[in-house]
């Protein structure tokens, strides 16, 4: 399979996809040893991937390198690896937490007496998208280890280049090579995986997320998912302006705004919309492309060809309809062989326009206006998802009074897409944007894990139901 890179639309890497019934060995194998990883305790799967930390350091120049070349992008390919190295240590700090001592605990019958206990799930299936490839294949892969699961992780096909030194580093710490791996592969292959596992995590569309819910239900197996988002900001009458404009440009243009949890929709009230209209463009109208060289200019290209027709076509149907552009371009701009999108604000839209309704994935920021609260949360929940959101006020109660009417599970408060940097809060995702437990949080490990229970009569004697039945009798 060739990959194109997207700053110049090469198609400069080839990879080989695993086969069927290699894919079945070696999720064979990750199951025989999660076993022994599982019984070798907590202290020992801390000690892995901490050694794996340590090691990886020595490949960090050819993870930057893959990854650069898989997004086309610099600084934000940096944050990624950064909090790549944080999360290990995060989570291994949250396990500590977790996993204590369990001891026996009294019922309602006094001789009756129940254990605790958690049983992971043998292999762990993680299928992740190309937005974020390190970040969101290692999201669920750590706690998933730390519990006692084996992992096997099949990134994108469209960013697949640094499978190979996570492999390649994976394989220098014996009892972490054991239990988890890298492929590569397309749909076909992560289709296969899910017959496989025994727990799906899978990140990505809506459109294939019901795909992959539909395969993991025919299997009876747990699946957890985290799809598509339009989320919105709502700046009220109080805000404070240059707060709002500088947070939702952040939130709307990083990464191009190719992130589920990026601001697609602005909700702004009318008394004040003129004035932030103006900052907002003043900020957009300074990020620059990163064309010429990597490490110049905010805007990274779009990362994936295909996303392109659905920006374009989504821009062309707003401006037919009455849509009006202040700050950027009509469509995206092939730049010597790569797609860039300028940071764009649009004007005079509403929600007939597809642009209002489907995820884009670009760094573009339609606005609205209202004029009551009321009306700013019912635009805010006029979509078919519910991933996340943001709330500006002049306080911090009037813009949580706002936010707990949005349906949404991560709302920010004065600020934007908070859950992109703050991996703490648990939250769930509402409507199409997914389904099963938090990701974050230290309520996330519960998801690989089974409760199990142990009950336990004490009592010499027979138990009065058994002697009940034997006077029946």
């Amino acid at each position: 399979m060739n990959t194109r890179n997207p700053r110049n639309g090469q198609k400069d890497y080839f990879f080989s996809a695993v086969t069927a019934d290699e894919l079945s060995t070696l999720c064979q194998q990750l199951k025989v040893a999660q076993i022994s990883w599982n019984e070798n305790g907590l202290a020992a799967r801390i000690e892995a991937l901490q050694e794996w930390k340590k090691l990886i350091e020595d490949e960090k120049p050819a993870l930057l390198k893959a990854l650069q070349n898989d997004t086309g992008r610099s600084w934000e390919t940096k944050l990624e690896i950064d909090l790549f190295f944080s999360s290990i240590d995060r989570w291994c700090k949250q396990a500590e937490d977790f996993f204590y001592p369990t001891s026996k605990k009294k019922t309602q019958i006094p001789f009756i007496q129940l254990q605790q206990d958690w049983v992971p799930f043998a292999l762990v299936g993680v299928i992740s998208p190309w937005n974020f490839p390190l970040l969101l294949s290692l999201i669920d892969t750590i706690p998933a280890l730390l519990t006692g699961c084996s992992v096997i992780v099949k990134p994108s096909e469209v960013t697949p280049r640094f499978i190979e030194v996570m492999n390649r580093s994976i394989a220098k710490v014996p009892e972490l090579r054991k239990v988890l791996r890298y492929i590569a592969g397309d749909g076909t292959t992560g289709s296969a995986l899910i017959g496989e596992v025994d727990l799906v995590c899978f990140t990505g569309s809506t459109e294939t997320g019901r795909k992959v819910n539909a395969a993991a239900a025919a299997r009876m197996i747990p699946v957890f998912l985290e799809l598509g988002g339009k989320d919105p900001a709502i700046v009220l009458s109080s805000a404070d302006l240059d707060v709002a404009a500088a947070s939702i440009c952040w939130g709307g243009t990083a990464n191009a705004g190719q992130s589920c949890l990026s601001i697609e929709r602005v909700y702004v009230h009318e008394v004040i919309a003129e004035e932030f209209i103006t900052k907002l463009t003043h900020l957009v109208s300074q990020l620059r492309l990163n064309d010429k060289k990597i490490d110049e200019g905010e805007i990274g290209p779009i990362i994936f060809e295909k996303q392109v027709q659905i920006i374009n076509e989504q821009l062309e149907d707003a401006l037919k309809k009455g849509a009006k552009i202040i700050a950027g371009g009509q469509c995206c701009e092939l730049i010597n062989g790569g797609y860039y999108c300028h940071p764009t604000i649009l004007i005079n839209v509403n929600h007939t326009m597809k642009i209002m309704q489907d995820e884009t994935f670009a760094p573009i920021l339609p606005i609205m206006t209202f004029d009551n609260k009321e009306e700013a949360i019912r635009l805010a929940n006029d979509s078919i998802y519910g991933l996340s959101g943001a709330v500006f006020a002049g306080s911090t109660e009037e813009a949580i009074e706002v936010g707990s009417q949005i349906t949404g599970g991560a709302i920010s408060i004065n600020d934007a897409a908070l859950t992109a940097i703050m991996h703490e809060g648990e939250k769930a995702s509402f409507k199409l944007s997914g389904i099963g437990g938090t990701r974050m949080g230290a309520a996330a490990i519960k998801r690989f894990l089974r409760q199990k229970v142990y009950i336990i009569n004490e009592s010499k004697e027979p138990s009065p139901w058994t002697t009940q039945q034997q006077r029946k009798d």
